[in-house]
This record gives C-alpha cells, structure tokens and sequence, in this order.
C-alpha cells in the first residue's frame, strides 16, 4: 500500500529468492492502492459477475462464483463494498469461512469490453439485509422476487489491476437463457458431473457387497 507494506511475509521471500523484489515493489508502488478510486468504482458499477475466496481459521481455502445485474457489488464508498447473499444450497462455505477468518479477496474480470481485472482485498463481515438497508438506503432492490438473505460487506484494504493477459474475449449468453434466483435443479445444473449417481452406485454396491 501507498507509504506502507504491501504483500505478504511468503511474497517478499521468494521475490528475494527469486531476484524479482525490485520489479515487485515497483508494481505496489505504481498500482496497488488501499481504497477504490473513480474508474475503480465505474468498473465495479458494469460488473455483472465476480469470484470470491475465502479461508477458514485452518487456512483451508474456498473459491466461489457470485453473479447478479451490473451494480449487484455495491459500492458504498471508496473504502467499503458489499455484496448480496441469496437462498443457495445450504452450504454457506464462504460466509462459513468469514465468520471464522474475515480476511476476504474479490476478483472482478471485464471479459467483454476491455478485458482488464481488478482484484479487491479486505476484511468482510455478515449483515443482515434489513439492518444494510437502515444504513445503506440505495442498495439494489430485489430482483424477481429474489431478497438478500445477508450482505457480506467489505472494508477495503487493497485493490489492484489484474492485467489482460490471457484473458479470453467472451459474448454473453442473452440474459433470458440464463435463470437468475432459479430453484430448478436442472436449470441450475442438476447432477451434472455425476457426483450424485456415483454415490449412489458406491452406495448400492456396498449395500450388496455385505
């Protein structure tokens, strides 16, 4: 961070095993920042989709995929975000893990229109909707019936570009074909990579086997 340390204890070792701190310290120097500037806020405000990790108090990690209409991460101002938590599978693996650890990384990808990333860290905690909106009064309605269980917000600690690089071009499906806040098991996916069946195969085989 500006006028601070940047990166990790593990980071700064191996860019010192490695030869590379120099060109390192030039990159937090110029780029990584410790609150959202404007165009950082104009980019979040088009992002229809972003990938969240989090890590319990083990250091046991989860990757998840959060999407909504552009504005669904909300912008409440240059040093705080928040994102909605709707009805899912039960699991709660991120909010799971930031009850135990709040330390939280956000990656946002234009893969559309000017292929760039931005990369969003801080330290998140759970609120609930009604409790958000009584601070926050122009957080996003609901959506086709879908209401916001929890908002995870986020104070910013760093924020960083993703260079395009590598990353594809891609055109979106048209917004009707995809199912936003379905319930349906086979539009979200049913039991496409067999997890259920195999189960139960290794059930019914156990099963006869004894």
């Amino acid at each position: 961070m500006p006028g601070g340390h940047s990166g990790s204890d593990g980071e700064r070792e191996l860019q010192e095993r490695y030869g590379t701190a120099d060109r390192a310290q030039r990159f937090y120097d110029d780029q990584v920042l410790d609150r959202l500037n404007p165009t950082m806020i104009d980019f979040i405000g088009r992002m229809d989709m972003a990938f969240i990790a989090t890590a319990d108090k083990h250091g046991e990690c989860d990757s998840s995929f959060r999407a909504g209409l552009p504005g669904f991460l909300h912008v409440i101002d240059d040093r705080t975000i928040a994102y909605p938590e709707y009805r899912g599978n039960g699991v709660m693996a991120s909010l799971g893990n930031i009850s135990e650890n709040p330390h939280v990384g956000i990656l946002l990808i234009d893969f559309v229109r000017d292929l760039i990333g931005l990369h969003i860290n801080g330290s998140a905690r759970i609120v609930s909707d009604p409790a958000l909106r009584t601070t926050v009064p122009d957080l996003p309605v609901n959506h086709k019936g879908r209401a916001a269980e929890q908002w995870v917000v986020v104070d910013v600690r760093e924020a960083y570009i993703h260079c395009r690089k590598h990353i594809p071009h891609l055109i979106p499906a048209p917004r009707e074909q995809r199912e936003w806040g379905t319930d349906n098991i086979r539009a979200k996916g049913g039991d496409y990579f067999g997890a259920k069946a195999e189960k139960r195969e290794l059930a019914d085989t156990t099963i006869s086997g004894s």
